[in-house]
């Protein structure tokens, strides 16, 4: 079977996020890295992606040169990966899903909630694909506790408690420092940092593991660094669609906290916890039971988690695998539509643009509670209360 093609516009080199990337959509050997444009100087985007192996002509100055230079090609990529700077994501996904690309574009979807709904109503209006990467829903025993959720283990899920919360902007000598100074600027970062930048992916986790949607929250937000326009610290209470109650922190300042994403389910008949730092073991505790360890790669799990799982039990799994997963199932949805089938439920998992505008509805709920005291406010988007 042939490989799906495959474009990034962004992850140049020393980028974060651009290997992980790289080596997520590689690693199945489901897609091959085609074409990119993957730096804002042209001549290094260009030397770059030729050191990757793109041919010259398929190795682009920027991401209009690589719409005009893919768009008429017949074998044109099937797939494009926006990871830029987040202000150039809505321009850039716009542009290639209306000229009928296939979109994973890198969270925030958008800057704003109106972008949002445009986006939505575009993948709805062409049936293109635009994915949104809350990356850490490819886990394999996230969607463990997915499966388990929707088939009722847990019952009725009562509480939610998510934290996504590191210390690495703690120190206020480097308030100035221009890599972690622009998380903080309204003008770059829009109305919120730590919550934009890292809660919304536990509030995506808190959905994607339950099933149900964010309905309304109250919020806390605070510059613990004075200097600080938008917050380095958050604290959220939410309601969820599905009865649920939700608990959320998320902070920048947290010292000794190194990465920080987990997330605790509580139901009627039992609860579960994970955290992204020790992600081989979900912590199951039935009611009235005892506490087990359900270690990933073990026989007996859903579907979902042995779709998943790629290395063999007791050996690590990283966040580049999580990554791989998700151009996985966009692989199986892009396979499926060429061959005219339905795709594997068990794939059918991105996610989706309505997750990318949920999540900004809820950044801008969190910015208009927190300058409200904690009001509660709709966290709904408007296209879709």
């Amino acid at each position: 079977m042939a490989k799906l093609k495959w474009g990034m516009i962004g992850g140049g080199e020393g980028s974060q996020i651009g290997p992980a990337h790289r080596l997520g959509a590689g690693l199945d050997g489901l897609f091959e890295f085609t074409a990119g444009a993957l730096d804002h100087r042209p001549e290094a985007g260009r030397a770059y992606g030729q050191t990757l192996g793109l041919a010259a002509d398929r190795s682009y100055g920027d991401w209009r040169e690589m719409l005009q230079g893919e768009r008429d090609r017949e074998d044109r990529v099937d797939l494009i990966t926006v990871a830029t700077p987040n202000a150039t994501h809505f321009e850039i996904t716009k542009a290639f899903m209306e000229t009928g690309f296939h979109v994973l574009c890198e969270k925030p979807m958008t800057m704003t909630v109106n972008e949002a709904e445009e986006i939505v109503r575009l993948s709805q209006a062409t049936g293109k694909i635009c994915a949104v990467n809350y990356g850490y829903s490819g886990y394999s025993l996230v969607r463990h506790m997915k499966a388990m959720v929707a088939r009722g283990d847990l019952g009725a899920i009562r509480l939610v408690v998510a934290e996504f919360a590191h210390g690495h902007h703690a120190d206020a000598a480097n308030a100035d420092n221009p890599r972690v100074r622009w998380r903080y600027d309204p003008a770059q970062a829009g109305v919120s940092a730590q919550f934009a930048d890292c809660g919304i992916h536990a509030l995506h986790m808190a959905s994607f593991v339950t099933g149900q949607e964010i309905a309304r929250l109250s919020a806390d937000t605070v510059s613990c660094i004075s200097s600080r326009v938008l917050e380095d610290d958050a604290m959220v209470n939410f309601r969820m669609d599905g009865g649920a109650v939700g608990r959320l922190w998320t902070s920048s300042v947290a010292i000794g906290r190194q990465h920080g994403l987990t997330l605790q389910v509580f139901g009627e008949k039992g609860g579960l916890r994970w955290a992204q730092e020790q992600p081989n073991q979900l912590y199951w505790m039935p009611l009235n039971g005892r506490l087990q360890v359900i270690e990933r790669g073990e026989a007996g799990l859903s579907p979902e988690a042995d779709r998943t799982t790629r290395v063999t039990i007791g050996h690590a799994e990283g966040m580049p695998l999580a990554f791989a997963n998700i151009y996985s199932d966009l692989a199986e949805a892009l396979r499926a539509e060429k061959e005219g089938r339905a795709m594997d439920p068990a794939a059918d998992l991105y996610p989706r643009a309505t997750d990318g505008l949920r999540s900004m509805a809820a950044v801008y709920a969190v910015a208009d509670s927190g300058k409200a005291e904690g009001a509660w406010v709709d966290a709904r988007p408007p296209m879709f209360r």
